[in-house]
């Protein structure tokens, strides 16, 4: 299973945002973190996805450290993200019942 965290925030906070990367906590070691991988664009500005490798018996861990590594911004002007789980296919086939 992956974690998803969609973050965006306009260029005038990348500053800011760089400095308090520096500061995140770090990761528990059952997350396996790919990114942050970053983009943008007229309308959302600076795009960031991360993906968080995590084992099923871990989601609720995950998510909470996920959370707190973002929560580090928070105050930056602008700055938005989501946090979201992404399960294999046989687990979401499961969830509909099939």
């Amino acid at each position: 299973m992956i974690i998803i965290s969609n973050v965006t925030y306009p260029p005038e906070s990348a500053r800011e945002i760089a400095k308090r990367f520096l500061t995140a906590p770090a990761l528990p070691g059952f997350l396996v973190k790919k990114g942050p991988y970053i983009s943008s664009n007229r309308f959302d500005g600076i795009h960031s996805i991360t993906l968080y490798e995590v084992d099923n018996s871990r989601l609720a861990e995950g998510l909470q450290a996920v959370g707190d590594s973002l929560a580090v911004y928070f105050g930056v002007e602008g700055y938005s993200y989501d946090i979201l789980p992404y399960y294999e296919t046989e687990e979401g086939l499961r969830m509909i019942g099939m």
